[in-house]
C-alpha cells in the first residue's frame, strides 16, 4: 500500500511540474488556438488542393514558416514544460522534414 501512495505521489509531481502553468498554477493540456496554429492547417489544405507546382511550393513554404513560428511561441513563451516540448518537438519535426530537401538543391 506505501509503495502504491509513493507511486502516486511521484506521479503526481510529474503531472504537476509538466503540465501545471507557471503564471497562474492551473493545469494547462491546451488553449484555445490562435491565429497561427489556425492558419496553418488552411495553408496546408490550400496546398494540397493547389494544381499549379509553384503555387503548391509557395503554400507549403508559407504554412511551415506559419507553423514553425507557432512552434518558436511556444518554445520561448509556453506555459508550462509541455508547451514548450510541443514547440521544441515541432521545431525538430519541421527541420527534419524541410532540411532534406534544402541541402539536396543545387547551390550557385
Amino acid at each position: 500500500m506505501a509503495d502504491d501512495t509513493a507511486r502516486s505521489s511521484r506521479t503526481s509531481a510529474v503531472v504537476d511540474w509538466l503540465f501545471r502553468s507557471r503564471t497562474d498554477d492551473r493545469l494547462v493540456v491546451g488553449q484555445p488556438p490562435n491565429v497561427r496554429a489556425l492558419t496553418w492547417p488552411a495553408l496546408w489544405a490550400l496546398a494540397r488542393l493547389a494544381s499549379a507546382p509553384r503555387l503548391r511550393r509557395l503554400l507549403d513554404a508559407a504554412a511551415a514558416l506559419v507553423l514553425a513560428a507557432w512552434a518558436l511561441d511556444e518554445l520561448v513563451r509556453g506555459v508550462n514544460p509541455f508547451r514548450r516540448l510541443l514547440g521544441a518537438g515541432t521545431l525538430g519535426w519541421l527541420a527534419a522534414r524541410r532540411l532534406p530537401s534544402l541541402l539536396r538543391r543545387d547551390t550557385v
